[in-house]
């Protein structure tokens, strides 16, 4: 059957046969996974060189290659077989290889010419897996030093071509013209877009999986009964799938007379990765003449692969995407808004072989705020695989290879630090021994590293089970097994079955487990598989997540090597000596839990982990005693293995701790007086006249420079009560030299004469305004106001009554007189008979006291 790609194929091959690197745009449904590479076979380039064609999916190689191989009328493994994760088809005569991206990886790394290989073909290039993005930076970094007769191809249905193609062609050798761009129209049938309205969506803040359940089911009827093919439903992950599935498969039970039956004649399909093969086969295949096939599906069913049949697609607008934390080191899966991209993608689905309809379970409004595409996966993954491989490259700098969009260099050197804590890297960056072995089991380093330590500890046929348990979903679906996040239960339940475990999760880990034996067994020689021993889960766990050790803190709590706490669920998991290795968090970042975690003894600890275990003298302040106290302590990170007080700690240190729990507690909590804060409010006044010449003893400054002016004066102390010894207004004139400290009591004094002889504190809380309180009548017979400062700045008068009261706040004591001083007499005389309110207060006596009786 002729395919739209047909009409662009001579075109490419031109491209191809001028230029080394060449990009295909062309829209889904085109043809090009299928068309292309065989295409290629006859190109003059090639010689008797293979085409490796790269797809993100196990299922969508598989399905690809079965159908190249039909279209030669051929069997897969003949001209066209496939590589992917447990599995090959190939043979002597295979010439076109479809493969998932992490194969071509292992191939550049083994062998960095590939030799045999003609042209590399990136498929669904749009996708931007970190496997995809790898894989090309070391292809175009091969075809530039060894391979310039290599053709690399990218394809995709989705990418600005045109930047792609200037991007390749500047990097080509003798680069600098853009590589060459072909595109295919294609060809897609009228689809029509079925939008929700607001009303019939759940209310806000419903679950997704909750959300689903209630929509996808309806929507699928509504499907059935509006278009006469098959349904191919998109759901985020196996969780919604089921419970879909599940919805539907009661609706059948209930009969066809029953409202929302299905018709008669549907089937249920699901398809998702961990699916046997012959289930994935059968939901791709047509369904048998009179019968009509319903597809749940993730988003795998996205790209690369056609599902015969399909008239109708249901987009429940979920997709299920990595997440890397970096405060966690965690990757989980979350669940996310579909992207616009992926969403046309989907809806493309219904349009391959006759009109459709997508039903989008979204409002029309809602379509207008999605992200135009989800970020490149290397922009936001953890990068510790990627700096591995690099590693094995010989790239110590990634910035020599090209990059469409570059490793982010905070995220490649935290997985630089996690290698070298693994023992992969060298200090330098090369890569070590150890390094190569994990790079060659192809697995996270953290799990090779598991499997590696654990062979060498003799456990390691339960090494590879764990790494290959750790690497799927849980066996236990949700709600169904055990509650504890115990890792053993899963172990055992792998080595003799258990309840509540997922058959087609456990068929999928145990496949995994012997595939894992036997590459480990060729990497690292003699391992042979062996019984699974649940009680070593704790140990080996340990080996991938060092920083994941865990001891028992307060209530249902642990603390993490890195310092991290954690609630724990099942308090079974911790042994009497009070520790455990966690593999998986869940939860908000504030409060995360233990997901997967298991016991280990503290004999293994000290034995396994004995180089990071240090003996530190632990001198800190206890808020609980209100005093510095002093421990030895024997510690792994933030765990501590042993604790016992300590008699005789270094001065220093007690002097340090009292010193930090001040910082903590702030400037109150030292002995201020009233000189002292007198004291410091006079400097800030003179450093208000000449900000070089004065320090500055602001309170802010004052608790930065403890260790400066408080650290050599508190040897000795043990408590903040202690600190009632320190003189602060010394300290503060400590800080001064001798001609500073007669300039202060000159610039600032800190009292001031007035004419009844007494001597009044100057108040320096303002620096920009001194004030003097003081009583009227002692300053009958001065004229102007008092200065401070050399004479530059007035003080603010505060005039009191006899008894204290502020009668008028001045800095113009010459005025006053002149005007106010009357209307304040008239007021005084009557509430002050026994004081003096002389008619002229400058020709008057000043006094401190009242008139004697009789007068």
């Amino acid at each position: 059957m002729p395919l739209p790609i047909d009409a662009v194929l001579p075109d490419l091959l031109a491209a191809l046969d001028r230029a080394n690197r060449a990009v295909l745009e062309a829209p889904p449904g085109a043809g090009k996974t299928t068309r292309v590479p065989l295409a290629l076979l006859g190109a003059g380039w090639r010689g008797d060189g293979r085409i490796v064609v790269l797809e993100p999916r196990r299922l969508a190689a598989r399905a690809a290659a079965a159908r190249m191989a039909h279209t030669l009328e051929e069997r897969v493994g003949e001209t066209v077989g496939y590589r992917v994760r447990m599995e090959s088809r190939v043979g002597p005569r295979t010439r076109v290889e479809v493969v998932t991206e992490g194969i071509l990886t292992r191939w550049l790394q083994d062998d960095p010419g590939i030799e045999g290989v003609a042209c590399v073909v990136f498929d669904e290039f749009h996708e931007r897996s970190l496997q995809a993005d790898t894989g090309l930076a070391f292809v175009l970094d091969a075809q530039t030093a060894l391979r310039p007769d290599l053709r690399v191809l990218l394809m995709s249905a989705t990418l600005d071509a045109a930047r792609i193609g200037a991007w390749l062609g500047d990097g080509a050798p003798g680069g600098g013209t853009p590589a060459p761009v072909v595109r295919s129209e294609g060809r897609m049938f009228p689809v029509e877009t079925r939008y929700l309205d607001a009303a019939d969506l759940p209310p806000a803040g419903t679950r997704p999986i909750d959300r689903l359940a209630l929509l996808v089911p309806s929507a699928v009827r509504a499907a059935l009964a509006g278009t006469d093919g098959d349904v191919l439903a998109f759901l985020p992950g196996i969780g919604e799938i089921r419970r879909v599935a599940e919805r539907l498969a009661g609706a059948q039970t209930a009969g066809a007379h029953t409202a929302g039956a299905l018709p008669p004649g549907v089937r249920v399909h699901v398809l998702h990765g961990d699916l046997p093969l012959d289930a994935q086969d059968e939901a791709i295949r047509p369904a048998p003449p009179g019968e009509r096939k319903v597809v749940l599906a993730t988003s795998i069913a996205e790209t690369s692969l056609t599902i015969e049949g399909v008239r109708a697609v249901v987009d429940g607008g979920f997709a299920r995407v990595p997440r890397y934390s970096p405060r966690t080191g965690m990757t989980t899966l979350a669940t996310v808004a579909v992207s616009r991209a992926a969403a046309d993608q989907r809806r493309g689905r219904a349009g391959r072989l006759a009109p459709g309809v997508c039903f989008r379970l979204w409002t029309a409004a809602d379509s207008e705020r999605l992200a135009p595409a989800l970020a490149p996966e290397i922009l936001d993954a953890d990068l510790a695989g990627l700096a591995l491989e690099l590693a094995a490259w010989g790239a110590r700098d990634a910035a020599a290879l090209r990059w469409l969009d570059a490793p982010p260099a905070a995220a490649l050197a935290t997985a630089r630090a996690l290698l070298e804590r693994l023992g992969a890297l060298a200090r330098d960056g090369t890569i070590t021994p150890h390094g190569r072995a994990l790079a060659a089991l192809g697995l996270h380093p953290r799990l090779g590293h598991l499997v590696v330590r654990g062979r060498e500890a003799g456990h390691g046929p339960t090494a590879c089970a764990l790494a290959a348990l750790l690497s799927e979903r849980d066996v236990f679906r949700r709600g169904e097994g055990p509650p504890s996040p115990d890792l053993r239960l899963r172990l055992e339940a792998l080595a003799r079955g258990g309840h509540g475990a997922d058959p087609n999760a456990l068929r999928h880990l145990r496949d995994a487990t012997r595939h894992l034996e036997r590459r480990a067994g060729i990497a690292l020689g003699g391992l042979r598989p062996g019984p699974i021993e649940p009680d070593a889960a704790g140990l080996l766990t340990a080996f991938a997540y060092p920083d994941r050790l865990a001891q028992r803190s307060a209530g249902a709590r642990v603390r993490l090597a890195s310092g991290q706490h954690a609630d724990l669920t099942d308090a079974a998991l911790v042994r009497e000596d009070g520790f455990l290795a966690v593999a998986h968090l869940e939860g908000p970042a504030h409060a995360p839990r233990v997901a997967l975690a298991a016991p280990i003894s503290r004999e293994d600890v000290e034995r396994h982990f004995a180089d990071r275990i240090t003996t530190v003298v632990a001198v800190e302040w206890s808020a609980r005693a209100e005093r510095v106290v002093a421990r030895k302590q024997k510690r792994l990170d933030a765990l501590v293995l042993a604790d016992a007080p300590l008699a005789n700690p270094s001065p220093d240190a007690v002097a340090d701790a009292l010193v930090g729990a001040v910082r903590a507690r702030g400037i109150g909590a030292l002995p201020w007086t009233d000189a002292a804060r007198t004291t410091q409010q006079r400097l800030a006044f003179a450093r208000r006249l000449a900000p070089d010449v004065w320090p500055d003893v602001s309170d802010d400054v004052f608790l930065e420079t403890l260790e400066d002016w408080l650290r050599p004066h508190v040897t000795g102390f043990w408590t903040l009560a202690d600190l009632a010894r320190l003189d602060l207004a010394a300290l503060l004139l400590g800080r001064l030299d001798w001609s500073q400290r007669a300039a202060l009591d000159r610039l600032a004094p800190t009292h001031i004469g007035v004419p009844s002889g007494s001597r009044i504190a100057v108040d320096y809380a303002d620096p920009a305004a001194p004030a003097l309180a003081v009583r009227l009548q002692e300053v009958f017979g001065l004229l102007d106001t008092p200065r401070v400062g050399d004479g530059r700045v007035p003080v603010t008068l505060h005039l009191l009554s006899p008894a204290h009261r502020p009668v008028q706040v001045t800095q113009d004591l010459r005025g006053f007189w002149a005007t106010g001083y009357f209307d304040v007499r008239k007021d005084l005389r009557g509430r002050y008979p026994r004081h003096p309110w002389p008619e002229d207060p400058l020709a008057a006596e000043p006094t401190r006291r009242a008139k004697p009786r009789g007068t």
